[in-house]
């Protein structure tokens, strides 16, 4: 079959491309046919000059106006030019095409697509595509091309010809789901989908592909958390924890009372622990609401009846906070456990010691990254794992600590607020505990929602705060769904940042594309306040808690899903400082508009995640995949929220009738492409 092709097989694929192409996870043609494309250009209407809106990619048609300049240095040329109607005239720029000055020398009526920016000097187009007449808009007018994710040396255009090849010549597939669930859920035939999703020829061609392709993957995720369910069900408690005097003493003792949500969620934990089957279960709580504490006595127990237990913390910043905050209380209290942290950059000495610790049974508590589950730690009677659900505890972790001795009982820890219908489909492996009680002592986050013109005054606002002592956060989107561009939309905004701010204040950045050890040295220096404004793309959503930090202020927030926004906003309000989140938009639509309120109205992050749901609709799936909670390649949960119920509907009437298509999905390889 051409898909079991290697892709050095695709006519046109190279040595160097095939190489190119592995980089990317791709190493046979049907590797390529699911490396689906992370967005398409839409070729739209032209609009009047005067209804450009900044952050857009939009189409203009007019007359070139004046004489076309061309500056800057040789390594950076800037061909600009006027474009005219009869609202309004627009500034047009060009990098590096200084040859365009003798091209559009002549004048004329001219169609220009490009990304609308505002700068110091104005609004302008970036970097457009030229039409002429002659080269007619009118024929890409509606059409859909598709964009790819990319690495250096690889250009969408020789992905996309790879991928033309292999459906050019494909032996069409045997369907594979049964008629009568196509027929029920109007799914469109396998065949047409991957042709529908590289290479639409209208929109509803792209929603009829990608509405068939994503209930596939939601059903294969569900199938497969519900086999994983049924081994769970089946797994006897080897390590029978029952509730220690001394965790009441503890709870007693605390500066602060536990919330009721927060009392409710621990009986049911110490509960489960003490049943006679393993727990699997998720704590979901928004931010703020206290499920550290709540992990923290689940650690204590277990350690303190003699058993270990371990947490795992997305990054190594966050690691060390969680380590110094128990050890701290341990301390405070008197509490006589060990505990040990163990990341990735430890020295070598310094992992050893942890080691042997480890394997001792002298450590009861071990705090750390994904190096708990390296080859290198034997665990003495590990009984307790809790995770971030940036780490969602699958198959391959369990197996891993499995292989360590035993079958610990499973905690996982989720900030993101959920509706419960779609949380009990999206963990079905998992028991749903939810704490859903801010304590009282929180001052609840100021919000406002405000466009370009008020930055000037944020940033005023923003040298007050720093001033007094706090931090502020600045968030930027990427500017295309690229690194590279990310990167630089970061470091030039710090750059200009810095020369706002002047030289008393410290400005650092953070993006995707540095190593773990830059981004984590950067957030330690913001977590020691030795960095006063942090500029990030949205890798800062988990992984940082700085107390002192009161200001977040999210560029371009209409680019981000309600249930994002409110994660980031998440990252301020978490000390005894009055916090506040200044969400900025370029856009005059009054749906964005209504949006954005509803988060400047309510700090409740389950409320908020309702009417994201509410509000999200088709239009949605063109550009920036929202919801980035799980790592499906097409679906997102809150756009894709009746798909994902109709697909439980489905995994349902599969597995009461026993259907062929149940059994041929590996469990094993279908839920850890995405939720390890």
């Amino acid at each position: 079959m051409i898909e079991e092709s290697k892709i050095s097989e695709v006519k046109g694929v190279g040595e160097k491309t095939e190489k190119l192409f592995s980089k990317l996870g791709i190493y046979t043609a049907g590797d390529l046919l699911r490396y689906y494309p992370r967005g398409y250009d839409v070729y739209e209407e032209a609009v009047p000059v005067s209804e450009v809106e900044e952050g857009r990619i939009m189409t203009v048609t007019g007359a070139l106006f004046g004489r076309v300049q061309v500056s800057g240095t040789r390594r950076m040329q800037v061909t600009t030019a006027w474009v005219k109607d009869i609202t309004g005239t627009l500034k047009v720029v060009w990098f590096n095409m200084p040859f365009l000055r003798n091209t559009l020398a002549g004048g004329g009526i001219i169609t220009l697509r490009g990304r609308i920016v505002s700068k110091k000097t104005g609004i302008s187009m970036e970097h457009p595509e030229i039409f002429y007449p002659s080269e007619k808009y009118e024929d890409k007018l509606h059409t859909l091309q598709p964009k790819y994710g990319l690495t250096a040396g690889l250009t969408n255009n020789a992905v996309s010809k790879a991928v033309r090849q292999v459906i050019e010549n494909l032996n069409l597939s045997k369907e594979p789901l049964p008629s009568n669930l196509r027929l029920k859920y109007g799914l469109a035939e396998y065949n047409y989908a991957v042709k529908g999703i590289h290479f639409p020829e209208d929109k509803e061609v792209f929603y009829h592909a990608r509405n068939r392709l994503v209930f596939e993957e939601f059903l294969q995720f569900i199938l497969s958390l519900r086999k994983l369910k049924d081994g769970n069900e089946r797994l006897a408690n080897e390590y029978v924890i029952p509730k220690d005097a001394r965790v009441d003493e503890f709870i007693k003792a605390l500066p602060f009372t536990l919330t009721n949500a927060q009392q409710k969620v621990w009986q049911e934990i110490s509960k489960n622990m003490a049943s006679d089957t393993v727990m699997s279960r998720l704590v979901q709580g928004d931010v703020g609401s206290g499920k550290t504490i709540v992990a923290v006595l689940a650690l204590m127990n277990t350690a303190l009846c003699g058993y270990q237990a371990a947490m795992m913390a997305p990054t190594e910043v966050l690691a060390r906070q969680h380590y110094e905050s128990v050890t701290g209380l341990f301390e405070k209290y008197g509490i006589p456990v060990k505990t040990v942290l163990l990341t990735g950059s430890m020295t070598v000495k310094e992992k050893r010691r942890a080691y042997d610790r480890i394997e001792c049974g002298l450590a009861k508590i071990i705090i750390g990254t994904h190096a708990l589950i390296q080859g290198a730690v034997t665990y003495d009677n590990l009984a307790l794992v809790i995770t971030d659900e940036q780490h969602r505890f699958g198959v391959k972790q369990r197996e891993a600590f499995a292989q360590k001795g035993g079958a610990p009982h499973v905690l996982v820890m989720s900030a993101t607020p959920i509706p419960r219908t779609l949380a009990i489909i999206l963990y079905g492996d998992l028991d749903i505990s939810v704490i859903d009680e801010l304590p009282k002592n929180r001052l609840p986050i100021k919000n406002c929602v405000v466009d370009n013109g008020y930055r000037k005054t944020a940033y005023t606002f923003m040298k007050k705060q720093i001033a007094e002592g706090r931090q502020c956060y600045i968030i930027c989107p990427m500017v295309e769904e690229s690194e590279h561009l990310e990167v630089e939309n970061v470091t030039d905004y710090a750059k200009a940042l810095k020369e706002e701010m002047g030289g008393q204040i410290q400005v650092d950045f953070l993006h995707g594309k540095m190593r773990q050890a830059e981004k984590d040295d950067i957030m330690e220096r913001f977590g020691k306040g030795k960095t006063q404004i942090l500029v990030s793309t949205t890798v800062i959503e988990v992984g940082i808690d700085v107390p002192n930090a009161t200001v977040m202020m999210i560029e371009n927030s209409e680019r981000f899903g309600l249930a994002q926004l409110h994660q980031l906003r998440g990252r301020v309000g978490r000390g005894k400082y009055q916090s506040y989140c200044i969400f900025m938009s370029s856009s005059k639509s009054k749906e964005t508009r209504e949006r954005l309120e509803i988060l400047n109205k309510t700090n409740d992050g389950f409320k908020i995640a309702g009417e994201d749901l509410r509000l999200r609709g088709p239009g949605d799936l063109f550009g920036i995949r929202q919801s980035g909670l799980m790592d499906f390649q097409l679906g997102d949960i809150y756009q894709d929220a009746k798909i994902l119920k109709e697909a439980n509907e489905a995994a349902d009437w599969l597995l009461k009738n026993e259907n062929e298509y149940v059994r041929k999905i590996s469990s094993y390889e279908k839920i850890s492409s995405v939720i390890i």
